[in-house]
C-alpha cells in the first residue's frame, strides 16, 4: 500500500519534546501528541532514507496491542482518532492520520524491558560465545532460531539517540527502579509478551523477542511508547519456520542484510537504500499490519 512518506515533521505552533530515532513528540499541554514518522533506523543509526507508509503500521498495530493487554497493564493512549485531539492540531490532519496518537504524559522509567522466547540476534551470538544470554545459562546444543523453553527477561538501560543500549542483569535494574517496581515491570512483560506471542502465532507470526517500555502515572505503572511492532521485535512467518539458522522476518532484515554486506562501518552518516530494499521492507510491514490486525 502506498502513502506519502513523512520522514520529518515540523509543526511550527506545537512545542517540540523529543525528536527520537523514529517518533517526534509534541506538547499540546493536557497531553502528548506522538507521531510516528516513516524514519527506520539500523544499529542505532538513522537512516537517510524513509520506508512508504512505516509510521503507520507501527501506529495501528501498537494501537491493537493497547486495546488487547488492557486486562494485564493500562497503557499511555488516550486517543488515535485525529478528531479527538486539539484545535491546533487540526491543520496537520493530513500528516497525523493513521501516524499518531494522544498519550498521557507519563513519566518514563529509565529501562527497556526485552523478553526473547527465541535464541537469535545479539543473544545467539552471546550464546554462541559464552553459552549464555544476558547472564543467563541456557542448555548446550540449541540452535539458531530454536524456541527457548521459558522467555527470558534481559533487560537493558535506555540510551539517547546514536548511542546504544547496554544490556544490565535484573539486579542492576533493581538499584535503577527499586525492587518493587522492577520486578512489577518484568512480571508485565512476560505476561504481555505470552498472550501477544500466543495471539500472533495464532495469526501465522512468530514474535521471537521484543521491547516494552513503561512509565509513571499517577502512581500507576503503564504500558507506553510502542508495543510489539516489526521496529521493537523480531516477526517471522510460522509457516516458513525452521530453526538452525536465520529466519524471514516481517522486519527491516532487508535492511540489516544491505548494510551488513554493504561494507558501512555502522557509524553515521548510513548510506542510502536501494528503491527495491525500501520497497520490500515497506511491503513486509503493511504485511505484518494485515496478518495481525486485519487491516490495510
Amino acid at each position: 500500500m502506498s502513502t506519502a512518506i513523512v520522514r520529518e515533521t515540523d509543526f511550527k505552533d506545537l512545542k517540540l519534546v523529543r525528536k527520537g530515532k523514529v517518533r517526534d513528540i509534541y506538547d499540546t499541554g493536557d497531553a502528548f501528541l506522538m507521531v510516528t514518522t516513516d524514519r527506520l533506523s539500523a544499529f542505532d543509526v538513522v537512516l537517510p532514507d524513509g520506508i512508504d507508509g512505516k509510521g503507520k503500521v507501527l501506529t495501528q498495530i501498537s494501537v491493537f496491542w493497547f486495546k488487547v493487554m488492557e486486562d494485564i497493564v493500562g497503557n499511555h493512549l488516550i486517543s488515535a482518532d485525529v478528531r479527538d485531539f486539539p484545535e491546533v492540531c487540526q491543520k496537520y490532519a493530513d500528516i497525523l492520520e493513521g501516524r499518531s496518537m494522544l498519550v498521557k504524559k507519563a513519566e518514563p522509567l529509565l529501562v527497556e524491558c526485552i523478553i526473547r522466547g527465541y535464541i537469535s540476534g545479539s543473544g545467539w551470538k552471546s550464546y554462541q560465545k559464552e553459552g549464555h544470554v544476558c547472564g543467563i545459562a541456557l542448555p548446550k546444543g540449541l540452535k539458531e532460531s530454536d524456541r527457548l523453553a521459558e522467555p527470558l527477561y534481559t533487560p537493558s538501560t535506555k540510551a539517547d539517540v546514536g548511542d546504544h543500549d547496554i544490556n544490565v542483569d535484573f539486579e542492576e535494574t533493581v538499584k535503577i527502579l527499586g525492587r518493587e517496581k522492577a520486578e512489577k515491570v518484568r512480571d508485565l512483560s512476560l505476561a504481555i509478551y505470552k498472550k501477544g506471542a500466543e495471539l500472533a502465532l495464532s495469526k501465522g507470526i512468530i514474535i521471537a523477542d521484543t521491547k516494552f517500555e513503561f512509565g509513571m502515572v499517577d502512581g500507576e505503572i503503564i504500558l507506553i511508547d510502542e508495543v510489539m511492532t516489526p521496529d521493537s521485535s523480531r516477526f517471522w512467518p510460522k509457516e516458513s519456520y525452521s530453526p538452525g539458522g536465520a529466519q524471514a522476518s516481517f522486519d527491516k532484515q532487508f535492511v540489516r542484510d544491505w548494510l551488513e554486506s554493504s561494507g558501512w562501518d555502522k557509524t553515521p552518516p548510513a548510506p542510502a537504500l536501494p528503491r527495491d530494499v525500501v520497497e520490500k521492507t515497506s511491503a513486509k510491514y503493511w504485511e505484518a499490519l494485515n496478518l495481525i490486525t486485519g487491516k490495510m
